[in-house]
């Protein structure tokens, strides 16, 4: 009980991140590229000419707080505004508001936490009352703007980048919390400077993690016998058990991750490629999509160099959806390891891609007639499949029938690499193609 008491002399029984939120741009922590003396967006506040912005960036970096500073500094009244529990309805009536306070002469700063979550009717209502002034919309979101805002709506906001907060702007912070009157500076606390690097780590640039495992740590410590509250590192682990990394499935993040897994793989960089499968799926990602992009890759990347990476990535898919998680994991591991390791060739990609270029540009060419099957006598008639050999039939097991319409008869798709295996292949291609080109004996 004597730990609680602690706690309950506060005049404030809100979060600790809450009870140190900033008021001014002078005690904000973090993204000096935005806010730093002669920066952009301190230039706009300092001179009163902001607009309708969208802040984005990972959770706990600032977002809500710079908001509300940009509303006290500008005479703005501020208005918050949640997806989760406002309608159309509810829009419109913030909005009708706004358009009072605007004739009054009051400006209206209305904050969209989590824009992303408005659906498409709901950003549509703050489209006009934007375009007219009646307020300044200050969107906050952790998704990518491009994918999750209206283009119309998005066309009218500057978008500001906010970055994870570095580890050294979380150690003042924390600091700040210990020592400040509005934070624990009432109490006494002994916490080595060491552990506050911990908890800096931990937090992932994440200022909200950062106070909240604080606060937690002071009140699961363990007071002396001269009334100071020690924070030790046991305590300080049972606060850290797990850290929470930045991952949406739906989202930005995950077309991030799953390209560093390609590309470090396409890199022959096993360690790296293993690093972003986990990552995947330390953040809940389906271990069945994870198995598909492999089995893309094993054709797309490595193709005819090692034929067998296709076999591979099959039979891992296999062995995930019999197994699924957290047993499936090392099979994804034995795939990331084995085709970062395999020789590259993209040449069955390219050859794909050339293809398919030419059938969308170029008109459909007819099916020559000596490959057409001819199962009716009306068709031999029309001579389809004159000319046909059957390739069987031959002492090399090759014709120099064309097989390609004759607009493309010189097309040449598919070229193979010197890499691994497929350098056989380039071999044996590179003779057949000189052996069609020859001039046939008498």
């Amino acid at each position: 009980m004597d730990q609680l008491s602690l706690f309950d002399d506060r005049e404030k029984t809100a979060p600790l991140a809450s009870q140190l939120r900033p008021n001014t741009l002078e005690h904000y922590v973090g993204q000096k590229h935005l806010i730093g003396e002669g920066k952009i967006l301190r230039r706009l506040i300092e001179d009163d000419q902001i607009s309708s912005m969208i802040f984005w960036g990972p959770p706990g970096v600032g977002k809500t707080t710079l908001a509300r500073i940009i509303a006290e500094q500008t005479k703005s009244k501020f208005i918050e505004f949640s997806a989760v529990i406002s309608g159309i309805k509810e829009v419109k009536a913030v909005m009708e508001q706004a358009e009072q306070n605007r004739r009054m002469g009051i400006r209206t700063l209305l904050f969209a936490d989590e824009i992303h979550r408005f659906n498409k009717a709901q950003q549509d209502a703050f489209l006009p009352f934007v375009e007219k002034g009646s307020i300044i919309l200050v969107g906050a979101t952790t998704e990518n703007p491009s994918f999750e805002i209206n283009s119309a709506l998005l066309s009218r906001c500057k978008v500001f980048i906010l970055k994870a907060l570095e580890e050294q702007d979380l150690k003042e912070l924390l600091k700040y919390a210990l020592e400040s009157p509005k934070g624990l500076g009432h109490m006494q606390i002994d916490i080595e400077d060491a552990h506050l690097d911990m908890i800096a780590r931990f937090a992932n640039g994440d200022a909200r993690t950062a106070l909240n495992t604080l606060e937690m740590a002071v009140f699961n410590g363990k007071m002396n016998e001269d009334a100071v509250l020690c924070v030790d590192e046991e305590v300080l682990a049972q606060c850290m058990n797990r850290r929470s990394l930045l991952y949406d499935k739906n989202g930005e993040e995950h077309y991030n991750l799953i390209s560093a897994l390609h590309k470090s793989m396409r890199n022959s960089d096993p360690d790296a490629a293993v690093y972003w499968m986990n990552r995947m799926l330390d953040g809940g990602e389906d271990p069945l999509y994870i198995a598909r992009r492999l089995v893309r890759f094993a054709s797309e990347d490595v193709g005819m160099a090692d034929s067998n990476a296709l076999q591979m990535a099959v039979a891992v898919y296999q062995a995930c959806h019999f197994l699924g998680m957290p047993e499936c994991d090392v099979h994804l591991t034995h795939a990331v390891v084995y085709l970062s390791m395999a020789p590259k060739s993209n040449a069955l990609y390219t050859a794909c891609e050339a293809c398919k270029a030419d059938i969308k540009e170029l008109p459909a060419e007819p099916v020559p007639l000596q490959i057409r099957n001819a199962p009716t006598g009306l068709m031999k008639e029309m001579d389809y499949g004159k000319g046909y050999i059957y390739a069987h039939d031959t002492e090399e097991k090759l014709t120099r029938m064309q097989c390609l319409p004759d607009a493309l008869k010189d097309r040449q798709y598919y070229q193979p690499t010197e890499q691994g295996k497929e350098r056989q292949v380039k071999e044996r291609l590179k003779e057949i193609r000189e052996w069609k080109l020859s001039p046939t004996k008498s």
